[in-house]
């Protein structure tokens, strides 16, 4: 049988700038330095994590991908809940990327499997990611895999949202004086065919 040319490992610090390239469209839109930064404090974070409790009681890790000795892929691991409301415990694999070049050669498929693997280790009965939505593949494989829909996560900035409430309010404010004046009218005509029925039944 021939060896796997995939393995896993943990990431270090060392990982930040490669790790920038392989998640840059899912960090902050900031400058490559400033991303590695980012991926710096947050890679610290998992080692203090795994430094500081045993191999089944850390509540994230980082593992690194590697084809024949090269990184080509990354998933982030955290131990969190199904929603702020369901705590239902769960391992969320946040971004479970491969470069271009590595894809279709089993390292989706190994991140994954680490993701199994730390949810086993705790106990932990359910596994949540995410995909893009316009992704076919992503979505296929992460199906494949039979992780299906849960939510829809929709993100957009505050000043457009507020832009969008503000417009909404006025057009409600304008669409309900638009009713109040129906109404009033409505109840203007109803008065006068009120007075004029008893004027007609006052002379006859």
């Amino acid at each position: 049988m021939s060896r796997s040319l995939v393995s896993l490992r943990r990431a270090t610090v060392a990982d930040a700038p490669v790790l920038a390239e392989l998640w840059g469209e899912a960090l902050r839109r900031v400058d490559h330095a400033e991303q590695v930064a980012d991926l710096t404090r947050v890679l610290t974070e998992a080692e203090r994590d795994a430094s500081g409790a045993g191999a089944a009681s850390g509540v994230s890790r980082v593992l690194v991908a590697e084809y024949d000795g090269e990184v080509a892929g990354a998933v982030l691991l955290r131990v969190s809940t199904l929603s702020p409301l369901n705590l239902e415990p769960c391992v969320q694999a946040v971004s479970p990327h491969v470069f271009a070049a590595f894809r279709r050669r089993g390292v989706g498929r190994a991140l994954m499997d680490g993701a199994v693997v730390f949810a086993e280790e705790r106990g932990i009965d359910h596994v949540m990611t995410a995909a893009n939505s316009v992704s076919r593949d992503a979505n296929r494989f992460m199906a494949r895999l039979a992780l299906g829909p849960h939510a829809m996560l929709r993100v957009a900035p505050t000043a457009a949202v507020r832009a969008k409430l503000t417009t909404s309010r006025s057009a409600m404010a304008t669409s309900a004086r638009a009713e109040r004046r129906q109404v009033t009218r409505v109840l203007a005509a109803r008065r006068s065919m009120r007075r004029a029925q008893a004027q007609a039944q006052s002379q006859g």
